[in-house]
């Protein structure tokens, strides 16, 4: 057995996986939300940039938010007056599904960087029936049609007022990252709290509870984001291989799975967040990624390393 393949059992290559990925995590997150002063005095950064929208969940009103939120975005224009087609934010969101797909959900994005801390906390966890596993796990795509397309088209509220529908009743990102530190800082804000931020909030404390005990359960059932790039996965250019003569049947990259998806059986699954954790652990180097090769290409890596 060579050295190479005998480091890879020790699982130093897996540990190692999981630091970088932490601190692309947290400096994403970081750099999405840079406006340092926006939390010590409880305002919204107003700046040029805020016009522009980031690839990830991050909530426009987040005092520390350098960008506008796609999903807010989206709902604004299409509630907005004169008809007006999202041809820039639809255009944003196509562009980054097509070259990563879900791997900003995976890497990128701060509420799912919240999840998998929350996970590591020392907890029960859950395991989700697959009878109700699947029906929920299309949850996602309904809350993407209804909340932030149909809705926002055609369903004006009492007032003939077009929210943002997603942004006001369900985004628990955005009660994490927004109202919750401009409560903090703001009494005015605190005083006019009513039902609707006590529903929020609820809403808010209840993903975060289950998420410790289910790993990625926003990611997995709610996040109307990750199913609009999740639609991208099949001929996006970023792919996930298994290579089925290699493997050995352990079984470890589906036991890691944050998504628990069947590796084996569909890398390339709609639910898969591109995390890599599955080709961390692999010890046979029977799975890889990355950006898709012409076909008939040859893996170069496959070719040099063989276990002995």
């Amino acid at each position: 057995m060579s050295g190479m393949y005998r480091n890879r059992l020790k699982g130093g290559r897996a540990q190692k996986h999981t630091r970088i990925r932490g601190g692309i995590q947290l400096m994403s997150a970081v750099f999405w939300n840079g406006y340092g002063a926006g939390f010590a005095g409880g305002k919204i950064f107003t700046g040029k940039t805020k016009a522009l929208c980031v690839p990830v969940l991050n909530c426009y009103s987040c005092p520390g938010a350098l960008g506008a939120c796609p999903i807010g975005a989206l709902q604004t224009v299409l509630g907005g007056i004169g008809g007006k087609f999202p041809f820039y934010v639809l255009g944003l969101l196509m562009l980054f599904g097509v070259l990563l797909g879900r791997l900003v959900c995976g890497f990128l994005c701060p509420f799912g960087f919240v999840q998998d801390l929350l996970y590591r906390l020392p907890v029960k966890k859950l395991s989700v029936p697959k009878k109700l596993d699947i029906p929920l796990r299309r949850l996602k795509y309904g809350i993407l049609l209804v909340f932030v397309i149909l809705l926002p088209l055609f369903g004006a509220d009492a007032m003939g007022v077009i929210p943002p529908y997603f942004c006001k009743y369900i985004c628990p990102a955005g009660t994490l990252e927004g109202a919750l530190p401009l409560m903090l800082t703001n009494q005015a804000l605190r005083v006019l709290a009513g039902a609707l931020f006590r529903w929020k909030l609820l809403v808010m404390l209840l993903v975060l509870l289950v998420s410790s005990s289910v790993s990625r359960f926003f990611c997995r059932y709610l996040c109307p984001l990750g199913a609009f790039y999740s639609l991208f996965h099949k001929f996006g250019l970023y792919q996930m291989e298994f290579v089925k003569e290699k493997c050995i049947g352990c079984e470890k990259c589906e036991q890691v799975c944050p998504m628990a998806i069947s590796v084996r059986e569909d890398p390339n699954s709609l639910e898969c967040i591109r995390c890599g954790k599955c080709k961390a652990v692999c010890p046979t180097y029977a799975i890889d990624a990355g950006f898709a090769k012409p076909k008939g290409e040859e893996n170069a890596s496959d070719k040099a390393i063989s276990p002995e």
